[in-house]
């Protein structure tokens, strides 16, 4: 960009804590660079109490304008839906009143769904990372691949989610490998101090299980049989994401906390104590059992061994530290414990990345120029 053209702005929008934690990189790198201005736009599971994640947001940037989207009650399928028109609503609202030449989104959640909706229909160019990727989730394979639809700039992870987003029609010029932005500063985070360590338990275990959205019954069923599989080992849990069955899935952790001393219930770690706490556990030969993307992508970086359950990952390019579960019965998680133990995992490779997302992202925002004539028209390529 020449010194006679004005600074680009770019709005990244965050709605939880484990996305941001991906983001943070990216918006980084986004404010250093001389040729963008960062908008931080917040909403979704980050205004909810009791958490209120977006404080962890505004502790590193200047927050542009936050959206309500949810509600703190329980959610269902439909509520969800409901929050989603809200997003979209005040998404659009508060580009109207920024006027970004980008919106940056991450990933398949309903606000990352927002934003990419009010943007690419508001005449906005939308820049998707991590679009490309398979994973069932909740209603996650479906949308993440409609934001590829509604988005001008793809930014995927691997060389496999790229040639996946061309085979949905996107041209190629506009598909750029990227890596994961959850590889990035990985190498610079210390492992857990032994102070710190101890607080959380010195877990064997830490478990990362989030709800699929069935029935809070149902997602109470299989919590159960992952902690009864977990019995007689140290087992750190962080509370489930906000998304239907939530309910469910929190009573389990709670009530068995109640009775057992080998667990520990936390909400929330911040991104740099979440990181080291998977450093502590890869040095200590500790297991990840769930069913986050964390156990695919950042596990596979640190070497954590992991119980990958269900279909939430379904579909998701892993490495060789990954043991799948396809039903938590409590018999087959110990078993899958056992062997993910003893798993070697010296020399591991993954696909997603060398630790610089953040960097190539920003340099590709302030190369590309969103204005430039016929940009913003989508075309399917065939």
């Amino acid at each position: 960009m020449s010194a006679a053209q004005p600074t680009r702005r770019v709005a990244v929008v965050t709605g939880t804590r484990a996305e941001f934690g991906l983001l943070e990189t990216v918006m980084r790198a986004v404010a250093a660079h001389h040729d963008l201005e960062l908008q931080t736009i917040v909403t979704g599971a980050h205004l909810l109490k009791p958490s209120e994640t977006w404080r962890e947001v505004a502790e590193s940037f200047d927050i542009a304008a936050t959206v309500p989207m949810q509600s703190t009650q329980a959610p269902t399928r439909l509520d969800d839906a409901s929050a989603l028109g809200r997003g979209i609503q005040g998404l659009a609202a508060s580009f109207q009143e920024l006027r970004p030449d980008w919106v940056v989104v991450l990933g398949d959640r309903i606000e990352a769904f927002a934003a990419g909706a009010a943007a690419s229909i508001g005449g906005i160019a939308v820049a998707h990372i991590h679009g490309g990727d398979r994973a069932e989730g909740v209603a996650d394979e479906a949308m993440r691949h409609a934001i590829t639809k509604l988005a001008h700039l793809h930014l995927p992870a691997t060389a496999q989610s790229a040639d996946r987003i061309e085979r949905m029609g996107e041209d190629a010029s506009r598909i750029h490998v990227v890596g994961s932005p959850a590889i990035d500063g990985l190498t610079g985070t210390a492992p857990l101090d032994d102070t710190t360590w101890r607080e959380l338990g010195r877990p064997e275990i830490v478990i990362l299980f989030h709800p699929t959205g069935r029935a809070d019954e149902d997602e109470h069923t299989d919590a159960q049989a992952i902690l009864d599989a977990c019995a007689g080992r140290r087992t750190l849990a962080l509370h489930p994401n906000h998304d239907p069955g939530r309910a469910g899935v929190l009573h389990a952790l709670e009530a068995h906390a109640k009775e057992s001393d080998e667990l520990r219930v936390i909400s929330h770690l911040p991104r740099p104590q979440f990181v080291g706490a998977l450093k502590r556990l890869s040095k200590s030969g500790g297991v990840v059992v769930g069913n986050s993307s964390a156990g695919l992508i950042e596990c596979a970086a640190l070497r954590v061994p992991v119980v990958d359950i269900g279909p939430r990952q379904g579909g998701r390019e892993r490495a060789g530290n990954v043991i799948h579960v396809e039903s938590p019965h409590v018999a087959d998680l110990q078993a899958a414990i056992d062997q993910a133990c003893c798993l070697h995992l010296t020399g591991l490779a993954h696909p997603y990345g060398d630790g610089h997302t953040g960097e190539r992202i920003a340099a590709l925002l302030a190369e590309i120029d969103p204005s430039q004539s016929g940009y913003l028209r989508k075309r399917n390529a065939y």
